[in-house]
């Protein structure tokens, strides 16, 4: 049967059989990771005038169990599986290679991440080359990179699909048990050894743990028991009762991200309490499966999606700028309201916080170039009037708002390229 494809060189018969549930998964899963950075970031000035960030759940412990929510990276695995699992068997039924298929997979991670560290490292080096302080620029260059864990487990992941959904062929949902266990056994031996070379076992745990949900796609893809309604209710309540018992009676902490001053977390490795949690909500996504695909079925609803999915990869490099851009521009001069973190106000304050997040990263790309054009024809009208060096020596105001411009107008511009490669990934993706 002849298919035929779209101006943008889109399979039209693969665009139809998109599973937009799927594409929702990955989605939101993005979206409230995004939220849940945004809603624990705390900003407070200190008395020396700087900026500094305190760590919510030490100050309010309360708030770790939030992370249930907004810990939703295992649903972008199990998305991410499925979605693998329907590209690299028609790359194989094209007569596609495994190499082949990797190098695509991994551009299309790499292309936006490119495009996103430009003007970051620009940026970093050049506020290093004026002098500014080393301290702040290592908590900017730390809330640049925090969301960068992903990418690795995530490409090597990926990488690994051809060996991995071969040990799906063979083995079913077995394969799924296998991963599970020898995740399990790591963590024991981690947990039994602590520091030591026993303890570096347990990164591991980063590729076993999540591979899991990425197996967990795979199986869900090919149907059978996954797709039955009993098997997304019992994955559920299983994990969900497994993550409460671990937590309730050994070692394990509530929180499911990196919290200072833990001696036990589920992230860093991750744990089996960690598993518990993502067995739970893989199970919940296929047990509203069916509902959702239903709900999804409508031509506009379908259509709400595929805007979402364009951006959240986008979204989810660059999130942390608009913090950045707020901390500078309502905190270091005083704008923004400082009430106690944890305090009624300060979580009063934290909807319009969001708010004013979004509202600088939605339109963040062209409120950029503005400023970044606006800065470069201040400095070139500035040094027509009064030549490059006035006093015998370069004007270094002018010089830095020059290059400040200059960076801006290529953020803006390397933001747009990121976009478009992160677009072109998803409407590639099966």
């Amino acid at each position: 049967m002849m298919t035929h494809t779209g101006e943008r060189g889109i399979d039209v018969k693969e665009a139809s059989e998109r599973n937009r549930y799927v594409d929702l998964l990955r989605a939101l899963a993005i979206v409230l990771v995004v939220i849940g950075h945004w809603l624990i970031t705390a900003l407070e000035r200190e008395p020396d005038g700087s900026l500094a960030a305190p760590e919510l759940m030490v100050a309010v412990p309360w708030t770790q169990w939030l992370t249930l929510v907004f810990q939703i990276m295992p649903v972008f695995f199990l998305a991410g599986g499925y979605a693998a699992a329907g590209s690299w068997s028609r790359c194989r039924a094209e007569g596609g290679t495994a190499a082949g298929w990797i190098r695509g997979r991994a551009l299309r991670l790499l292309l936006p991440t490119g495009a996103y560290l430009v003007p970051a490292l620009g940026g970093l080096l050049i506020a290093a080359a004026f002098g500014t302080d080393p301290a702040l620029l290592g908590m900017v260059g730390w809330a640049l990179a925090m969301q960068f864990w992903f990418l690795p487990v995530y490409l090597t992941i990926s990488a690994l699909t051809p060996w991995l959904y071969a040990l799906h062929r063979r083995w079913g949902l077995g394969s799924v048990m296998v991963l599970a266990a020898a995740g399990i056994g790591v963590d024991m031996v981690v947990l039994g050894a602590g520091e030591g070379w026993a303890g570096r076992v347990g990164w591991l745990n980063y590729l076993l743990v999540w591979a899991v949900a990425y197996q967990l796609g795979f199986a869900w893809r090919d149907g059978g028991r996954t797709v039955r309604p009993w098997f997304g209710a019992v994955l559920a309540a299983g994990g969900a009762a497994g993550y409460a018992a671990l937590v309730g009676f050994g070692p394990f902490p509530v929180s499911l991200v990196l919290v200072s001053g833990e001696e036990v977390s589920n992230t860093d490795p991750p744990s089996v309490a960690m598993l518990a949690w993502l067995l739970a909500q893989c199970g919940l996504c296929l047990l509203l499966a069916p509902f959702a695909e239903r709900a999804l079925r409508p031509v506009r609803r379908r259509r709400l999606v595929e805007p979402l999915g364009r951006v959240s990869m986008t979204l989810y490099l660059w999130h942390m700028v608009p913090v950045l851009v707020a901390g500078a521009a309502f905190y270091l001069t005083d704008l923004a309201p400082e009430p106690g973190v944890g305090s009624g106000a300060w979580w009063a304050w934290r909807p319009g916080w969001i708010l004013l997040l979004a509202a600088i990263g939605g339109p963040w790309r062209p409120a950029v170039l503005v400023a970044g054009l606006a800065a470069t024809v201040w400095a070139l009208v500035h040094w027509a009037a009064q030549g490059l060096a006035p006093n015998g020596s370069p004007d270094w105001p002018t010089v830095l708002a020059f290059t400040a411009g200059a960076v801006l107008v290529g953020a803006a511009a390397t933001r747009w390229a990121a976009a478009e490669a992160t677009g072109a990934a998803v409407r590639q993706e099966g």
